[in-house]
């Protein structure tokens, strides 16, 4: 029997439903942890469709409101935590009490969140899985829509890693658990992981944000190009500003990412081919969380992917203009004070 055999996914939205509901079908016992009421009734009534390149096909996973958890009877050998970074602590605490004596917190979110969860459940119960390009999408009640391709033997999506860079036998247990969603492996470096990520979100919330374009035509735009490039190798410098070991950010190395904004002709080539590649496993319905938040009318995650790249540079005393001009302009479509379209880069791109 698997050391995680009973496992908590805490946000039973667009990612949190689509791994939950896919380990359902494989016969895992799965229990979404959710918020959203209507989506809730509509899994307990129905099922949860899941929508993807495979069809459609429909999972029957346990399905509670937050409120319920007083309610659980056995406690998780892992919790999935897939709720937006804002409301990490409280999610945290909420399912703190229902944790195994073994059992651990894994953290599937934008941003990096591990240092705040690890300040309530202990280090010791603590792991991050960093995502790349799982592309999902919560469209109505009942229903999540994977909007890009599975990465297969081509793409990680899940890299899972203890905050101490040990590999330990429940990371490697955790690895085959995901493994039934997508392509998912261990990392020996979980921080350097995180932040290669969020480069990568800085770029793509802001741009999604302040534009209005979808993932295809982001990867697609020579235009915004030359500003890709800048708002990259800012993030790297921040990166190795901490020490981290980066891993490749869109396929391409850091030092690939500094050399392209100096306009060396191999690094931009690698840095396309790299951009192709992500374009390719996007559908015309791919956009960041964030963008998808923002259209809705709903808060979004901002201030914990560009923003937090911001505000550690500022602590670091690291000039990232573009980064800055970036943030600035996709809070301000955030609040309403500007409409989202590619021109709002013109200034600074």
């Amino acid at each position: 029997m698997s050391i995680l055999a009973r496992i908590g996914v805490f946000g039973a939205g667009a990612v949190g439903g689509t791994i939950g509901g896919l380990l359902a079908l494989a016969g895992r016992d799965v229990t979404l942890i959710g918020q959203w009421r209507e989506h809730i009734d509509a899994v307990r009534t129905h099922g949860l469709r899941i929508v993807d390149a495979a069809g459609t096909r429909v999972a029957h996973p346990r399905i509670m409101h937050h409120e319920e958890l007083k309610t659980l009877q056995q406690p998780f050998d892992v919790v999935l935590l897939c709720v937006k970074s804002y409301d990490t602590d409280w999610a945290v605490r909420a399912v703190a009490p229902h944790l195994a004596p073994a059992g651990f917190v894994a953290s599937l979110q934008n941003g990096i969140n591990e240092t705040r969860i690890a300040a309530i459940v202990g280090s010791e119960r603590t792991v991050g899985v960093g995502i790349s390009t799982i592309g999902a999408n919560a469209t109505e009640p009942g229903e999540v829509v994977r909007t890009s391709s599975k990465g297969g033997g081509k793409h990680t999506v899940f890299r899972a890693g203890e905050i101490d860079g040990r590999l330990t036998p429940r990371l490697e247990a955790l690895v085959q658990l995901l493994n039934i969603v997508d392509s998912a492996k261990a990392t020996d470096n979980l921080m350097g992981e995180r932040w290669s990520k969020l480069v990568i979100n800085s770029i793509t919330h802001g741009l999604a944000a302040a534009t209005g374009l979808n993932s295809r035509a982001l990867m697609a735009s020579t235009a915004l190009r030359p500003l890709t490039i800048r708002l990259a190798a800012e993030g790297v410098r921040v990166g190795r500003a901490q020490h981290l070991q980066l891993v490749d950010i869109y396929g391409a190395g850091a030092d690939t990412w500094l050399a392209a904004e100096c306009g060396e002709a191999p690094a931009l080539a690698a840095i396309e081919k790299g951009l192709q590649a992500r374009y390719v496993r996007a559908t015309e319905d791919e956009r960041p969380s964030v963008a998808l938040d923002i259209m809705r009318g709903r808060r979004s995650e901002l201030e914990f992917t560009s923003g937090a790249l911001v505000a550690r540079a500022r602590e670091l005393g690291i000039a990232v203009p573009a980064q800055e001009a970036l943030y600035a302009a996709a809070r301000r479509v955030e609040r309403g004070e500007l409409k989202a379209a590619p021109e709002n880069t013109n200034a600074f791109a």
